[in-house]
């Protein structure tokens, strides 16, 4: 009886010295997973050229809808295309929008914000135009200016980024508006710092650990919308290998070889989910409190 009262008595302690070790371990598991896995597309995608066996838009009718071979990993499309090398040189558009639309809607949507969350007149006048902007279907929206401009790269990158901005401005926009009212900005507005000095050493590194999240995530969404577009036939055009216009061909012929589809689909979903997953995890890493309150 004692050894249990001896028991029952230390359990909170050995709770609380070995679980949180226990959680650790099990959190800090799918970001090197995820880091991983990026890592792994984000090289087919730089070494494409090295890697693919085949021209990506090099037709061999004699080989259309070929299986799995070690000729052809992944086998050939309808067109008698190799999928292995269609797919990774689809890792190159998906990162390109990606990352472009992110860089974009960052570099425009943070003089944006700091000038919302500074002056109340532009502050009425801007947002009331964001949220214009965030009224409109971001699918729709794309398609919209993709069929008003034409569809290349340049263009679906646009029409993807331009309803990314609004929401980058909200984020910049709270953070000023709170950081404004710290005594360090009040005391350089009072000894006359100039604007552009308060803006640049004040407060725009407030907001650079909420950018880098959300970064992530415009990333992860620009490639997603990128492979909507190109798997509706809005995107891209088809003579471009794309994760979303492999899946748009093979859709047709996905009871006769479920791999045209399966095999971009992984990719896709494995680059969206490791940037979601890193996303997460920065914003634990910057903000421990969400951490903690997530887990506790």
């Amino acid at each position: 009886m004692a050894d249990k009262a001896t028991l029952a008595a230390a359990e909170p302690v050995i709770r609380q010295r070995f679980l949180p070790k226990i959680e650790v371990s099990r959190l800090r598991f799918a970001p090197t997973l995820a880091a991983i896995c990026l890592a792994v597309i984000v090289a087919a995608a730089i070494l494409a050229p090295l890697l693919a066996p085949y021209d990506p838009i090099a037709m061999n009718p004699m080989e259309r809808l070929a299986p799995a071979s070690w000729a052809h990993p992944f086998g050939t499309d309808p067109y008698g295309r190799d999928v292995f090398s269609r797919t990774l040189y689809g890792a190159q558009i998906s990162l390109i929008v990606g990352l472009g639309a992110a860089f974009v809607a960052v570099l425009v949507g943070l003089p944006l914000g700091l000038l919302a969350g500074f002056f109340r007149w532009v502050d009425a006048v801007l947002m009331r135009i964001m949220d214009g902007l965030m009224a409109i279907p971001s699918i729709l929206l794309a398609i919209a200016i993709v069929s008003l401009a034409g569809s290349s790269l340049w263009t679906v990158l646009v029409a993807i980024t331009i309803p990314e901005i609004p929401r980058v401005v909200r984020l910049v926009r709270s953070v000023v508006l709170s950081a404004r009212e710290e005594p360090y900005v009040e005391a350089a507005i009072a000894v006359g710092s100039s604007l552009i000095k308060i803006m640049w050493r004040h407060l725009t590194p407030n907001t650079i650990a909420p950018l880098i999240v959300q970064g992530t995530y415009v990333c992860a969404s620009a490639i997603l919308t990128e492979a909507i577009l190109s798997f509706l036939g809005a995107g891209i055009g088809t003579e471009t290998p794309s994760w979303g216009n492999i899946m748009s061909e093979g859709r047709l012929y996905f009871q006769l070889k479920p791999g045209l589809i399966f095999w971009p689909g992984l990719f896709l979903s494995l680059c969206i989910l490791s940037i979601n997953i890193l996303g997460d995890t920065a914003r634990d890493v910057m903000d421990p409190r969400l951490g903690k309150g997530r887990n506790g």
